[in-house]
């Protein structure tokens, strides 16, 4: 197999593709919490419409990194969602 054809032959000029390396990075704006700030929703295990916000179609708990939920927060938020499923407010999965 040759150089050309294993992808060795790029140089050091720092290309990929025919496209320079030096573009700026993606700029990806800070989530907040939605549970911190004067105005937030308290986290209650009753509150099924808020609580369903924070749970999947397939019925699994959403991670914080998608829901941008703090870690405090997102400790109490499982628990509330499991509390919620044990009462029978919430299913366990839906399939």
């Amino acid at each position: 197999m040759s150089d050309e054809i294993r992808g060795a032959d790029r140089g050091d000029r720092g290309e990929r593709g025919g496209r320079q390396q030096s573009r700026r990075p993606f700029f990806r704006r800070r989530k907040s919490c939605p549970f911190s700030g004067p105005h937030a929703p308290k986290i209650d295990y009753k509150d099924v419409k808020l609580l369903q916000r924070f749970v999947s179609e397939r019925g699994k708990i959403v991670p914080s990194r998608i829901s941008a939920v703090s870690t405090l927060k997102q400790r109490e938020l499982a628990q509330a969602i499991k509390r919620a499923r044990f009462l029978g407010l919430l299913p366990y999965s839906l399939r």
